[in-house]
This record gives structure tokens, C-alpha cells and sequence, in this order.
């Protein structure tokens, strides 16, 4: 099972990465539409695309309105784009109002369901997250493999969200600031590397992926890796367009 980063930072795109857009090709699974859902049609493998949204900021829904050309490059029979109840109506009132996309897209829109079936045997669940307006994490299973997607929150090593992560076989963590950007990390809602490191070393998850970097630099290392890997040394930052085995 292959995941494809086609989005690692969170606001807005820089020279670096695009906004956060993480798929699955072999089972049709998009995790979040950022700005980098432009890259998902020539990559999918399956007829159907399924998005799981983890909340409406923009930086996470927006490439929502390029499903237009991602349905034409995948030859794609069936989308639907799954999240909260309120936070799908806010995208079709908002983000899809005619006079800010005046043409109808190719999806259908479904609200979650706590526990979902997957392609290929696997299941979905999907959990709270403390943020701004409110977020969602979600855990995919299948056999022989898992992973957790938890963005938009800030980690600490008391959180309850950890237990719903607990030995995956990958974490894709946000991790927007260093640790000497603490009190920003809490003002915006967002974390800082050794909070995460600290969550994937409790949670005894095998692999941590760094991703939703903050996209006001495009170093190498703009969060402090060497501080998260002397807590949790299988970390990694994840820059766009790498594929990671599951």
C-alpha cells in the first residue's frame, strides 16, 4: 500500500509544497483537498475517488474546485467527498456558491459515519481533534497495514487522540513550528516537533512523517527534526511528491 504526499504544508503553497493533499492510489482514497489536488488525477489507479475531508479550513478544501480536471485526467465514474455534517454544508454554501464557483461539481457530498469499510478489506475510523473551528484525525486498517492522519491540532503528550493512533504502522502528524515557536503553535492551533515526537513515541506507532509545514520557509528543516528524532528517532519531515510504503 502506497501513500502519495501531495501536499505537506498548511495556509498557503510555496516554492517548496502545496497544501495538504495525501493519496492512496491503489484504493482510491484522498485525504484532505488542498492545493494539491491538482497532482491526484494522473496518479489514481481506481475508477472512484473518495475524499475525507478533516475540516473546511481553505487550505484543506480548496482544491475541491479542481475536480473538474482531476475527473477528466482520471477517467473517474464516481467522487464523493466525505466530512461533517456542517462542515460539508459550509463548503457547498461557501466555497461552491455561484458567485464564487458558478459551475456544479462531478461529487456526491456524505456525512461520516463513525466507522466506515474501505476498499480491499480495510476500515475507517475518524476522531476529534482541538482546533479552531474544530478538525478530525482519521485511522485506516487494513491487513498488514495502517496508518493515522492527524493535522490541524496542537500535541501534547496528554493527548486524548493518542490512543486512537495507537501502533500504527505510519503517523502523518502536522507539525508547523519548532519548539521555540511553542506559544504560536498554541495561539493557532498547531504543533510543535517534540509534542509530536512525544505523541508517536507513547502511541508506539512504527513510522512519524512530518507534514502541514509551515509554508513561511522552505528549508530543509524548518521544524527542528534532530529535536523529535533524540524523542522518537523514526521521523522523518515530508516533503511533496514522496512515496511512502505502508
Amino acid at each position: 500500500m502506497q501513500i502519495h504526499l501531495l501536499g505537506t504544508t498548511g495556509y498557503h503553497p510555496n516554492e517548496r509544497r502545496h497544501t495538504a493533499c495525501f493519496l492512496l492510489p491503489e484504493v482510491g482514497i484522498a485525504l484532505d483537498a488542498g492545493t494539491g489536488m491538482f497532482r491526484v488525477g494522473k496518479r489514481l489507479r481506481t475508477r472512484h475517488l473518495d475524499i475525507y475531508l478533516s475540516h473546511a479550513h481553505l487550505d484543506h478544501v480548496v482544491g475541491l474546485t479542481y475536480l473538474l480536471d482531476t475527473v477528466r485526467e482520471g477517467g473517474l465514474e464516481r467522487v464523493t467527498v466525505h466530512g461533517e455534517s456542517g462542515k460539508l454544508a459550509a463548503i457547498r454554501e461557501h466555497l461552491l456558491s455561484g458567485e464564487i464557483f458558478p459551475v456544479g461539481l462531478p461529487c456526491e457530498f456524505r456525512p461520516l459515519s463513525r466507522e466506515m469499510g474501505l476498499p480491499g478489506g480495510g476500515r475507517m475510523r475518524h476522531f476529534a481533534l482541538a482546533h479552531p473551528g474544530g478538525s478530525i484525525g482519521y485511522r485506516l486498517d487494513w491487513e498488514g497495514a495502517s496508518l493515522a492522519y492527524v493535522t490541524d491540532t496542537t500535541a501534547s503528550a496528554s493527548a486524548a487522540y493518542s490512543e486512537e493512533v495507537r501502533g500504527v504502522d505510519l503517523l502523518l502528524h502536522e507539525c508547523n513550528f519548532s519548539d521555540d515557536q511553542a506559544e504560536q503553535a498554541k495561539l493557532t492551533g498547531h504543533s510543535c516537533a517534540s509534542p509530536v515526537a512525544e505523541v508517536a513515541r507513547r502511541a508506539g506507532v512504527k513510522r512519524l512523517v512530518l507534514v502541514h509545514i509551515n509554508p513561511a520557509s522552505d528549508a530543509a528543516d524548518p521544524v527542528g527534526l534532530e529535536a523529535a528524532r533524540a524523542i522518537f528517532p523514526a521521523t522523518s519531515i515530508g516533503e511533496d511528491l514522496d512515496v511512502i510504503e505502508v
